[in-house]
């Protein structure tokens, strides 16, 4: 009776490792299946011929549009025109927003996205090359307003300080300067005429942004670099692909463009297009 119980024991342990076995294998293969159906983000580039980007209006030096003509310029513009002859492919562009090119990636509208901050919680449905640069950021204050050397200087209740919600500027700003009166805005634009009209004394932004910012809005004061400098990636985003070359390539390009100062020359190329110039820069800005 012993015997025959181990027997059957071992039949039924094989059976489970078989049974186990089938189904990683079956997993597998339908993963594979579902790739193969769908192709991969760089198959699919090269195929077409097309290299799908999002770009938003307004928002130089990353992106420009011509509104008579419908031309877009600007850095992200001129470095998606580098991949794409890299790929063979001609750029086409879909005109989104910052919120909206997450959702467009994953419902397979576009194949790349810039500067999108790399988070944990972005992570989870998209993936990243590396960074295009790291941002510095800054307090751009209202005429009057004294400059603030440490965020400290700012974490005063008689601070008030203007940030569009749901953004990092307001998460920096929260983390960094928690007394202080901080009051939030459906978007940059409307917190930086709160300053401009004094109703608030500084915009906590990133430096990319601020640059233009201060260009197009005498009004306001100056720009500030409290210490300690915070910084953030600004990153390449794509779909999650179980092909990871697109991905790759994307990081190699990125680290070899930034290495030899390429990815400069670009965001200065922007910022002229709208009168920012190198002497506009503080020289703690680094990108």
């Amino acid at each position: 009776m012993n015997r025959r119980n181990a027997l059957t024991s071992t039949a039924l342990a094989g059976a489970a490792v078989l049974a186990t076995t089938a189904s990683s294998q079956g997993l597998a293969q339908s993963a594979s299946g579902v790739a193969s159906a769908s192709g991969s983000t760089l198959e699919r580039v090269r195929k077409s011929g097309v290299l799908r980007i999002a770009a938003i209006v307004g928002q130089a030096p990353y992106f420009n549009k011509d509104l008579l003509t419908g031309k877009w310029t600007g850095a992200c513009m001129d470095m998606a025109n580098d991949i794409g002859a890299k790929l063979g492919a001609k750029v086409g562009v879909v005109e989104t927003t910052w919120g909206n090119q997450i959702l467009d990636l994953q419902a397979d509208k576009i194949d790349l996205a810039f500067a999108v901050n790399p988070t944990p919680e972005r992570a989870l449905v998209i993936d990243f090359a590396s960074p295009i640069l790291m941002h510095s950021f800054t307090a751009v204050t209202r005429k009057g307003f004294p400059k603030p050397a440490t965020w400290e200087d700012l974490s005063k209740p008689t601070v008030r300080i203007a940030v569009d919600l749901g953004s990092t500027h307001e998460l920096i700003a929260r983390r960094y300067a928690p007394k202080a009166n901080i009051v939030g805005f459906k978007n940059r634009d409307e917190a930086v005429l709160a300053v401009a009209t004094g109703r608030a004394d500084c915009n906590v932004v990133l430096a990319i942004l601020a640059l233009p910012m201060l260009k197009k809005n005498p009004a306001l004061g100056e720009i500030a670099i409290p210490r300690p400098i915070l910084t953030l990636p600004s990153n390449l985003g794509v779909r999650i692909d179980l092909d990871r070359r697109f991905r790759d390539f994307l990081s190699v390009w990125t680290d070899y463009n930034r290495s030899i100062g390429q990815t400069r020359e670009w965001l200065l190329k922007g910022l002229a297009e709208i009168n920012v110039t190198v002497a506009d820069i503080p020289a703690e800005v680094q990108f």
